[in-house]
């Protein structure tokens, strides 16, 4: 009987991103280091949220090899076991939104990737001091799934937006269902 060399799996986003976070997904050695600028990963939301395909991750099911890397920063609970052979820079980008860690870049400076969301029409930009002030964004999208969470979030997003607009229950339930479309990414 031949010796199965690889198996199709499903994994939930939200469960990958737990692995990431105790230490069970890695990067081997031969992986290059992230190198996405943050329009990139802007996009990679974007792609998600419109529903287009972006793409198969593989993994590599091995033991605790050594000289594997983590994906983030800070300390792991957990050895590996899954290192990923492609889909690193997608993987890394969505663990540092949905989780609001910091990266570890190619110059091995770390930096934290913020995007921002304007639920009127489903615009995805990165962060910058003007976003920050336009009460129509959601300038952090990481506060979404963790920090704040989504009620605390939602909440300020509503009464900020009130302050500088009237705005009507029929398009507070359409803000709202975009913001639950973001959130269902996870």
């Amino acid at each position: 009987m031949p010796i199965t060399l690889f198996k199709d799996t499903t994994y939930q986003l939200n469960g990958l991103i737990e692995d990431i976070r105790r230490g069970e997904v890695a990067l081997p050695d031969i992986q290059r280091p992230f190198v996405w600028q943050a329009t990139q990963v802007r996009a990679l939301f974007d792609s998600m949220y419109q529903g287009f395909p972006v793409g198969y991750l593989l993994f590599w099911a091995t033991g605790a090899p050594s000289g594997a890397r983590q994906i983030g920063t800070g300390e792991k609970e957990a050895v590996p076991r899954l290192l990923v052979v492609d889909g690193q820079q997608r993987l890394t980008s969505l663990y540092a939104v949905l989780t609001g860690q910091p990266v570890l870049k190619s110059d091995y400076s770390s930096a934290r990737i913020t995007i921002g969301f304007r639920p009127s029409d489903a615009n995805f930009v990165v962060t910058s001091a003007a976003t920050r002030e336009d009460p129509e964004y959601i300038a952090d999208i990481s506060t979404l799934w963790n920090g704040k969470g989504r009620k605390q979030t939602v909440r300020d997003y509503f009464e900020t937006l009130a302050k500088k607009r009237a705005i009507d229950q029929d398009e507070e339930d359409r803000l709202d269902d975009a913001i639950d479309r973001l959130l269902d990414l996870r």
